[in-house]
């Protein structure tokens, strides 16, 4: 079962009360596809990078089980660029510096050899760009995941409620549920942003977990897993969604059930994510560390 994955594959630099690094390997895309390639493989990625992006991060993918036909390279042109800091709760944080760069004209091109996807899994773009890529495929995958932030909701809500119609799943948290839904109950905000299109929504909660939301307000949650240390939360939330799109592929199933077993697997990857810095908490892991993380995961609500 295929993964094509639509984002940003990017510089980070980050600062936390734990430390701070210079420019590593970030976005949206990155994660996302380093996580999925754990589940099924290969998983195709369409993202942009410019000239200054070094050739070992794209054989990084390549080796993960990543198929980066689609990963555009603009030889004269800058990468993508984010640097942030964490506060002391590692919940907020203050946007230091963001250059869009390649990502400011980024014009999702698919390969021919991605058409046939089943599973589209939307990365944090402008929501026109997102559903572009879902209008140049030729036949609609099996399952359309979206993320996106409160940053579209300010600046371009009415294309990012077009883009809603057309996906089946949401992927946000409590904050921009809220805003986007202007409801403060998480259940009636679900239930709202289920009828502008999304037939599941899910809301994260960092630190206290993520909520699944589906057809006759069906709900189903799973806490967050304590950690000893967390170093950054940086792309903990596209691990999730790659944890989550790389378990219903390799399932095949888009049931309400399958989607809550994902719920888990992305909660269990985004939790690697947090213990080291940027992508170095997701690829040195094998199966079995993900199935004791799983397991760990299982016996927090487990009553015997």
């Amino acid at each position: 079962m295929s993964i094509l994955v639509i984002g940003s594959v990017a510089f980070d630099a980050i600062e936390t009360p734990f430390g701070k690094t210079d420019k590593i390997i970030g976005g949206a895309a990155t994660y996302i596809s380093l996580v999925s390639s754990y589940f099924v493989k290969p998983v195709n990625l369409v993202a942009v990078v410019g000239g200054d992006f070094p050739k070992s991060d794209i054989e990084l993918l390549q080796q993960h089980g990543v198929d980066t036909k689609g990963l555009q390279i603009k030889e004269n042109e800058k990468s993508f660029f984010w640097s942030g800091k964490y506060h002391n709760d590692m919940n907020s944080r203050d946007t230091l510096v963001t250059e869009l760069n390649v990502l400011g004209e980024f014009d999702p091109i698919i390969p021919d050899e991605y058409q046939d996807c089943d599973y589209l899994m939307l990365g944090n773009l402008a929501p026109q760009v997102q559903k572009t890529v879902i209008e140049r495929l030729n036949k609609r995958p099996k399952l359309i995941v979206m993320d996106t932030m409160n940053f579209w909701m300010d600046t371009a809500l009415g294309e990012l409620k077009e883009t809603l119609e057309l996906v089946d799943v949401l992927c946000i948290n409590d904050e921009e549920a809220r805003q986007l839904s202007g409801e403060y109950s998480l259940l009636k905000a679900a239930r709202e942003i289920r009828s502008m299109g999304p037939n599941f929504v899910i809301i994260k909660k960092g630190e206290h977990g993520a909520l699944l939301f589906g057809e006759e307000d069906r709900v189903f949650f799973v806490p967050a897993l304590p950690l000893e240390e967390v170093f950054d939360p940086t792309g903990a939330g596209d691990c999730f969604a790659g944890g989550f799109i790389g378990h219903i592929a390799k399932v095949g199933d888009t049931s309400f059930a399958t989607m809550a077993e994902a719920v888990v697997k992305g909660s269990a990857m985004a939790s690697f994510c947090v213990e080291k810095f940027g992508t170095e908490g997701v690829i040195h892991i094998n199966q079995e560390d993900i199935q004791r993380r799983v397991e760990a995961f299982t016996n927090l609500v487990r009553l015997q």
